[in-house]
């Protein structure tokens, strides 16, 4: 467990973990990493809502909470507070085994700077997921008049902001880890396919092989013919 969110873990029933302290090592708000200020990032999620917007919307979010995991609102406009995560990977084995692992939901605590990208990684080093980030994708599941859409996201959007807007209740809106539905030579690695891309040059000589003595065959049996005086009748 994080440092810091001692309370909280007594009384919520799923597990959480601070992705921004402990496994995103971000600089203080505001900063880029190389010390500068991160201007981009931060209009980038203000474009969003105003701050007067978004004091009124973590009021009502808070208002609504249910399970004491509740969004803090910081004087600079950046807010933080709770997602749900459902693991819902194809391969168990890609796992370590944890009552927290497949088919589980995890609570993970970040920031309204914090992008899909990051929650990815974050819940991938989480559960020691050796795999490269960019084979998993984060949706979002919406229920609609009793229909279940799902929507993947891309990695520059904001699950905060998304669950700000929504609301609490993960019946409307949830969040699921899933691996992307990847097609035919994706799934295989960048030697495979240099295999692949051999054998084809192999099969592709063959074949032009076996056609170029095809028609030598037939251009000597003209030849032969030819040379026994074929006359045309």
């Amino acid at each position: 467990m994080s440092s810091g969110y001692s309370s909280l873990e007594e009384d919520a029933e799923d597990f959480f973990f601070t992705a921004r302290t402990s496994f995103f090592r971000r600089a203080p708000p505001g900063k880029s990493r190389s010390g500068q200020p991160d201007v981009e990032k931060e209009k980038e999620t203000h474009n969003y809502l105003s701050k007067e917007e978004i004091k009124e919307k973590v009021h009502k979010y808070n208002s609504a909470v249910t399970d004491k995991l509740k969004m803090t609102l910081n004087s600079n406009g950046i807010y933080t507070g709770f997602i749900k995560v459902q693991m819902d990977l194809c391969k168990p084995a890609q796992l370590p085994p944890s009552p927290s692992s497949t088919g589980c939901m995890n609570t993970l605590h970040i920031s309204s700077t914090n992008t899909v990208g990051e929650v990815i990684e974050a819940l991938l080093k989480k559960f020691l997921v050796t795999e490269s980030p960019t084979k998993f994708a984060l949706y979002k599941r919406c229920h609609r008049e009793d229909q279940v859409y799902a929507c993947k996201l891309s990695d520059r959007e904001h699950p905060l902001y998304l669950r700000l807007v929504a609301g609490p209740r993960t019946d409307t809106l949830s969040f699921v880890l899933r691996e992307h539905e990847i097609g035919e030579w994706e799934a295989f690695s960048l030697p495979e396919l240099q295999n692949f891309l051999r054998i084809l040059d192999k099969e592709e000589d063959e074949q032009l092989q076996s056609l170029k003595r095809r028609y030598s065959a037939y251009r000597q049996k003209l030849e032969e013919a030819l040379g026994e005086g074929w006359k045309p009748g």
